[in-house]
């Protein structure tokens, strides 16, 4: 390519395609990712050409609620399937903009140019973040920024995967046994191979092309058909990852990065270790839940002390185990609704209630919480790509023997979250697809703009660890933590410390001079009613 047309991308690209053209030829590249190196620049070139044709949004993208924004527009971005061969396939993917308002108040703010955002998953769409201007917490970024949502490649119209008939995706009553036996464990190691050739039959031989670092280039050319010559950007859980795969890989792409509840980018973790850390951290959410119920046993009823309440979940199991409520409502969906407790306390008074009520012979709250709808296509999407991705992230133990060893293990003090965590991640020992290593992140000081990570020191899903570690790698960074708090994901939450952070760093890129701490939100009010 012409060093004429590559400075049109950036003097940066133009130095590493000249650096990565001198590498020897063949099967042994003196780079590491060079073929995929170069094609991400020939993407980012053509898509900055190209720019977004933005029009009206479908429905199916981001649905139209009471008072949209003004502005508010969709389009697709073209990436490469396979970034070595640029030239070869390629997928679109779906992107949604709202304008700055350009009014903070009654007052008129510049436009500092777009923020992108991605909630993690893997398999979770960015689509609805063009809406997050009708809420009072984010107008004042809305003021500033353009609003850039998009669904990552696999996920909702962005060339999306599928490992199953959505029919039968969620399918229910399920069991979900702490201490499974051996029966039912060969049950589910036979579902998991299943899982994973679906993956393979229904995907086609493209799948190995859905994973962190693919996402990650995807970044950079979607940076590129904004027309931003660096990236803002906001990842949230997963999103974090591969966030901070992009500061790695491209640091002078950076303008400003949030990452808020940072999961561990140590190669080490990624992902059967990860996995086995977010069990163990979950065990203690679940402890704070259960300590809240019985600090309001004058409501719930369900018993003064953590103990007692653990007793009356594991009766309400056993008898969903024997008669699932309304033929839909097992031990599987009761785990699972107290697993997203896990993830928000705003969740726990409608789960106490609902648990109350059903141990007193009232199962229809915890039927309109726990029975799950009819199998979709979006959720079935949902969960093959966040498969795909973290298989082909990295290695997996393929022996059966090591999973049963280290999660009968867990499960021993762990046994809320442990074995529904394996199960949910098990096809990755049997997956059909090539693994990558994972890339090493670290940058050294000066390399990247500072970041701003945000963290709840008592997040189940991303252990504060993570978030310690992410801190240690990217030089620079700074890290505001939410004492003595679990919610996954505080930015733009009810926490006015927390947010006078994020404000701060986004709208005039300033950072505490040292790592910052905030007093917990406030905990959720027992309401009986909610269910």
């Amino acid at each position: 390519m012409p060093v004429k047309t590559l400075a049109l991308y950036s003097a940066a690209g133009s130095l590493l395609l000249t650096t990565l053209g001198a590498a020897p030829a063949g099967g042994a590249t003196a780079v590491p990712g060079a073929a995929e190196l170069r094609g991400t620049i020939v993407a980012a070139v053509r898509a900055r050409a190209a720019g977004i044709r933005f029009g009206p949004c479908d429905p199916a993208d981001v649905p139209r609620i009471p008072h949209s924004p003004a502005g508010l527009r969709c389009g697709t971005v073209a990436v490469p399937l396979d970034y070595a061969d640029p030239d070869g396939a390629r997928i679109r993917l779906t992107v949604s903009r709202t304008p700055a308002t350009g009014k903070d108040g009654g007052r008129t703010v510049p436009r500092q140019g777009a923020l992108v955002y991605n909630p993690g998953g893997p398999g979770a769409s960015g689509m609805y973040f063009a809406l997050a201007g009708t809420l009072p917490v984010w107008r004042r970024i809305a003021a500033a920024y353009d609003l850039v949502g998009y669904a990552p490649r696999g996920v909702g119209r962005s060339a999306p995967l599928s490992c199953e008939d959505p029919k039968q995706y969620g399918k229910a009553p399920t069991q979900a046994p702490t201490h499974p036996s051996q029966a039912y464990k060969r049950q589910r190691v036979a579902e998991a191979k299943a899982y994973a050739r679906g993956c393979a039959r229904r995907s086609g031989p493209g799948l190995r092309f859905f994973n962190s670092l693919n996402n990650a280039r995807d970044l950079d050319v979607l940076r590129a058909a904004l027309g931003e010559h660096r990236l803002t950007f906001m990842g949230a859980s997963y999103g974090t990852y591969f966030g901070a795969l992009y500061a790695a890989m491209f640091p002078t792409h950076v303008r400003r990065m949030v990452l808020d509840a940072a999961v561990n980018p140590d190669p080490e973790k990624v992902w059967y270790r990860s996995n086995l850390d977010q069990s163990a951290a979950f065990e203690e959410r679940w402890a704070d839940f259960r300590d809240w119920i019985a600090r309001h046993d004058d409501v719930y009823r369900l018993g003064g002390t953590p103990r007692k309440v653990q007793a009356g979940y594991d009766r309400a199991a056993a008898r969903l185990a024997r008669r699932p409520a309304g033929g839909k409502v097992g031990p599987g969906q009761l785990q699972n609704a107290f697993l997203t407790a896990g993830y928000y306390d705003t969740y726990w008074p409608s789960r106490a209630a609902a648990l109350s009520a059903y141990l007193r012979g009232d199962p229809k709250p915890l039927i309109a919480l726990a029975a799950p709808g009819p199998g979709s296509a979006a959720a079935e999407n949902g969960g093959a790509v966040y498969t795909a991705v973290e298989c082909n992230d990295a290695p997996w133990p393929t022996d059966w023997a090591v999973w049963d060893r280290d999660n009968t293990r867990l499960a021993r003090v762990a046994p809320f979250e442990t074995w529904d965590n394996a199960w949910m991640n098990l096809p990755c020992a049997y997956w059909p697809a090539p693994r990558q290593r994972p890339l090493d992140v670290r940058t050294g000081p000066g390399e990247l703009p500072p970041v701003l990570i945000l963290a709840a020191e008592r997040d189940a899903a991303a252990p504060y660890a993570g978030a310690l570690e992410m801190n240690r790698r990217l030089a620079g960074s700074r890290l505001v933590t939410e004492r003595d708090a679990g919610t996954h994901g505080i930015g733009g939450g009810p926490n006015t410390c927390v947010n006078t952070y994020l404000y701060d760093y986004l709208l005039e890129g300033r950072l505490p001079g040292r790592h910052a701490s905030c007093a917990p939100h406030a905990e959720p009010e027992p309401d009986p009613r909610r269910s």
